[in-house]
């Protein structure tokens, strides 16, 4: 199993399949993903362990071990450990299960991209 090391922690991808992906992120304490929505997927965060919170369109969620969270399509959404923190376990469903999906809207660490045109 591959582990892709990101500013905010890591993840690997447990299995996948037809339309389905699995993957375990880790979010290092008090870092967070960026805000980001997909066009083409789906997701289902379970919180495994650790704690801190989930923004889905705007709406702040605890997130504590058990917690799950459905993002939709198109959804704005981020994932913020806190100080112990974050493991998410992420079920991907859709007809794009990659990175080039994901939309950044805001990032700490300078991955968004400027609009051309």
């Amino acid at each position: 199993m591959d582990r892709v090391i990101r500013p905010w922690g890591w993840y690997e991808t447990l299995t996948s399949g037809d339309g389905y992906l699995i993957k375990r992120l880790w979010i290092d304490a008090d870092q967070r993903l960026s805000l980001q929505r997909h066009q083409h997927r789906l997701e289902h965060w379970y919180v495994a362990a650790g704690s801190g919170h989930v923004s889905l369109d705007g709406q702040q969620l605890q997130a504590q071990p058990g917690s799950s969270f459905d993002v939709a399509c198109g959804c704005v959404h981020r994932a913020t450990a806190g100080d112990g923190g974050l493991l998410i376990i992420e079920i991907q469903r859709g007809s794009i299960l990659s990175e080039d999906d994901i939309e950044r809207l805001a990032d700490d660490y300078g991955r968004v991209r400027a609009a051309v045109g």
